[in-house]
C-alpha cells in the first residue's frame, strides 16, 4: 500500500517557535522555528519513506469561518514578529529541500490535509498526518494515522478512543460539546470532556442528543437546550473541510529533487552548520539530486532532547580524530604539537567540583576543530591500562602549562587554573574563556558548554550524565572507563575550540563587546581567581557601622510609609503593599 505523508506546517510553526529557544545567527536574525520545523520534516521522511508528501500552511487572510463567524480565532494575539520573520526563509528551504508545499487561501492548513486525506483513502493509499492539533483527530480512520513527534504520539481508531474518550467519527460531537478556546468556539457552559463523553456514551450523535434534549436534567441540561441554536453553526465551523478544490493531484506530490545550492546558500545564511556540513561533505549525493538533506536511510539518525521537555533536535555527528595518550611517544608528540599551535584549547578532568580540592584525573587538549586528545593520569579501576605518571606528566608539561606566551583557550579556564594550581603549576596565558564570551553576547541565556553547543553549532554533545550517572549511581570520573573518557574529554576541547571560533568573531565585529570581553572580563577573571584563592580581607568595624546606618535609615523609612498609609503594614508583604497602593491610595494601574 501507498503512503502519503502529510504535514500540518502551521502547527509546527507555532509548536517549534515557542518550545525552542530564541536561536539567532550572527546577523541576530531569529532562527529557532526554521530550525524546529525542519529537524521535524528530516526525522519524519526517515521515519515513513513516504511515496507522496506535502507539507501544508495557513494562508494569509480570511477564511469562510471568519464569514460564518467573525469572533474566530478572535482571541489570539496577532503573530509576533521573531516567528513573522522567519516564515520566508523557512519557505525556501522547505521547497529547497524538495518538498511540496501547499497554502491555499480561503480555507485553513486542516482542511487542505482533510481533502488530501480523504482522496489518499480512495486511492486506497495509506494516509499519515503529522500535528499536534487534537481537531485533526476526526479523520483518523483504518487507513489515517496522526502522528505527533514532539511526543513520539501516535493516533490510530483505538489511540483516539484511549485519549479522547470517543471514537474519531465522534471527535467533532465531542469537540463541538466542549467547544474550542483556542479557536474562540464556545461549546456548552459547564460542559467538559467527561459529561460530553457520558452523553455521546448514551445518545451516540450530538443530534441525537438534541432531539433528547429535555430528558438531560440540572443546569447543564438547562445550558444544552439554551445552546441548541448555535450548536449547528459550532460544528459547521470546527468540522473539517474535505472537498476543497486543490491546484494539484495526489500522484503530483512525491518528493522533488533538492536544490543542493540553495539549502547551502540558505544553511550558511542561518548559521546551520551542521546541515551544511552534510551537504558539503556528501560526496555520494550531486547537486540537485533526489532526497533530503543530507539524510542517508542507511545511517541512523541521532534524536536529542532539549532542555524544554517537548523541544527535539536531529543532530549529525560528525567524524572526529580523538586520540588517548598512553604513552611518551604520544605525549612528546602532543607537546611538540601545542607548542606550535598559535592556540590550544584545554580542559581538565577531576575527582569533583570544588576547585580548592579537586585533583586532575585527566587533561584534554585541541589545536584543530574534531582533531584533540585526551591525557588521563589517575583512572583507577579494574583492568585500568597504564597511565603515564601524573608527576612525569606534569613536568614535561610545566614549560607549557606556565607560558603566558603560549596562548590557551577554554571554557570557564578559572576553574581549571584552580585544579592546575592545586599540583603546584601556575595557569598562565589564558587569552580566550568561551563562558565569558557567552556571557558578553548572550548574558541572559545558559552558558554551560552543551548548550552552546547545541545553540551555535548545532551539537549534541556527550554529557557528564551520561558518563557518570546519576544520583545514587553516579560515579566519580576516575572511574570512568578511559576509552569513554576519551570520547567525552576530548570533545569537551574540540567543541570548545569551535565556539570559540564562532563566539569570539562575533565579538570581533562589534568594538563595545570587545572592550566589555578584553577590558573587563578576562582581567577580571584573573582578580577572581587571586580572590578565591586568598579570601577578601573584611574591615569588620566598617560593617557594623554601615550594617546599624543602613538599619536606621530602613526604619526612618519604613515610618514614612507607614504615615503615608496612614497605617502601619508589612512591607515585605507583595499582597498587603498592593492593598495600600492601589486600594487605600487609590494609585492608578498602569
Amino acid at each position: 500500500m501507498k503512503t502519503l505523508l502529510l504535514v500540518d506546517g502551521s502547527s509546527y510553526l507555532y509548536r517549534a517557535f515557542h518550545a525552542l529557544p530564541d536561536f539567532r545567527n550572527r546577523y541576530d536574525e531569529p532562527t529557532g522555528a526554521i530550525k524546529g520545523v525542519i529537524s521535524m520534516l528530516r526525522r519524519l521522511h526517515y521515519d515513513y519513506q513516504a511515496d507522496y508528501s506535502a507539507c501544508v500552511f495557513d494562508a494569509k487572510g480570511k477564511t469562510f469561518r471568519d464569514d460564518l463567524y467573525p469572533e474566530y480565532k478572535a482571541n489570539r494575539p496577532p503573530m509576533p514578529d521573531n516567528l513573522i520573520a522567519q516564515i520566508i526563509p523557512l519557505h525556501k528551504c522547505i521547497h529547497a529541500l524538495g518538498w511540496p508545499m501547499l497554502i491555499i487561501e480561503g480555507v485553513e492548513a486542516d482542511d487542505v490535509i482533510g481533502t488530501l486525506a480523504k482522496q489518499a483513502e480512495q486511492e486506497k493509499m495509506r494516509c499519515v498526518i503529522s500535528t499536534g492539533d487534537k481537531d485533526i483527530a476526526q479523520l483518523v480512520n483504518k487507513q489515517v494515522t496522526l502522528v505527533n513527534t514532539m511526543n513520539n504520539e501516535t493516533l490510530d481508531e483505538a489511540g483516539v478512543f484511549a485519549k479522547f474518550g470517543v471514537a474519531p467519527t465522534s471527535m467533532l460531537d465531542y469537540l463541538t460539546l466542549v467547544g474550542d478556546k483556542a479557536d474562540n468556539v464556545p461549546g456548552v457552559e459547564k460542559v467538559g470532556p467527561k459529561t460530553a463523553i457520558r452523553w455521546l456514551e448514551q445518545y451516540g450523535t450530538l443530534d441525537n442528543l438534541i432531539i433528547h434534549a429535555k430528558e438531560i436534567d440540572g443546569v447543564v441540561g438547562e445550558n444544552l437546550r439554551k445552546t441548541i441554536d448555535w450548536l449547528e453553526k459550532s460544528r459547521e465551523l470546527l468540522a473539517i473541510k474535505c472537498d476543497v478544490v486543490l491546484p494539484v493531484r495526489l500522484q503530483n506530490l512525491g518528493l522533488q529533487p533538492q536544490d543542493t545550492t540553495k539549502l547551502v546558500e540558505l544553511y550558511e545564511r542561518l548559521d546551520f552548520r551542521t546541515w551544511l556540513r552534510e551537504l558539503q561533505q556528501d560526496t555520494s549525493v550531486e547537486q540537485k539530486s533526489p532526497g533530503l538533506s543530507g539524510i542517508n536511510y542507511a545511517q541512523p539518525i541521532t534524536e536529542c532532547q532539549g532542555t524544554d521537555k517537548g523541544r527535539q533536535a536531529l543532530v549529525e555527528v560528525v567524524s572526529s580524530d580523538y586520540q588517548t595518550i598512553l604513552t611518551e611517544f604520544q605525549l612528546e608528540e602532543w607537546i611538540e604539537c601545542i607548542n606550535n599551535a598559535p592556540l590550544v584549547s584545554v580542559d581538565t578532568e577531576t575527582t569533583g567540583l570544588d576547585p580548592m580540592r579537586a585533583r586532575l584525573v585527566g587533561i584534554s587538549f585541541s589545536v584543530n576543530p574534531h582533531r584533540a586528545a585526551y591525557l588521563p593520569l589517575a583512572h583507577c579501576y579494574p583492568g585500568v591500562p597504564q597511565q603515564l605518571a601524573i608527576n612525569l606528566v606534569l613536568d614535561k608539561l610545566r614549560s607549557w602549562l606556565e607560558d603566558p606566551g603560549k596562548l590557551k583557550l577554554g571554557q570557564n579556564l578559572k576553574y581549571d587554573k584552580h585544579i592546575f594550581a592545586n599540583h603546584g603549576i601556575a595557569l598562565n596565558g589564558i587569552t580566550h574563556d568561551t563562558l565569558l564570551q557567552s556571557y558578553v553576547l548572550e548574558s541572559h541565556r545558559l552558558h554551560n558548554m552543551d548548550n552552546l553547543a547545541l545553540r551555535h553549532l548545532d551539537v549534541k554533545t556527550i554529557s557528564y550524565d551520561e558518563v557518570t550517572g546519576k544520583g545514587k549511581n553516579r560515579i566519580s570520573f576516575d572511574q570512568v572507563g578511559i576509552e569513554q573518557a576519551t570520547k567525552y574529554a576530548a570533545e569537551d576541547a574540540d567543541i570548545t575550540l569551535q565556539l570559540h571560533q564562532y563566539l569570539y568573531s562575533r565579538i570581533m565585529n562589534d568594538t563595545k563587546f570587545e572592550y566589555v570581553y578584553r577590558t573587563l572580563e578576562m582581567p577580571v577573571l584573573e582578580v577572581l581567581f587571586k580572590m578565591e584563592c586568598n579570601g577578601v580581607l573584611l574591615d569588620i568595624k566598617m560593617l557594623e557601622i554601615q550594617s546599624r546606618e543602613l538599619g536606621e535609615k530602613m526604619l526612618s523609612l519604613e515610618e514614612k510609609a507607614f504615615v503615608i498609609a496612614g497605617q502601619p503594614f508589612n512591607l515585605n508583604s507583595p499582597k498587603q503593599i498592593q492593598e495600600i497602593l492601589f486600594g487605600r491610595l487609590k494609585l492608578p494601574i498602569v
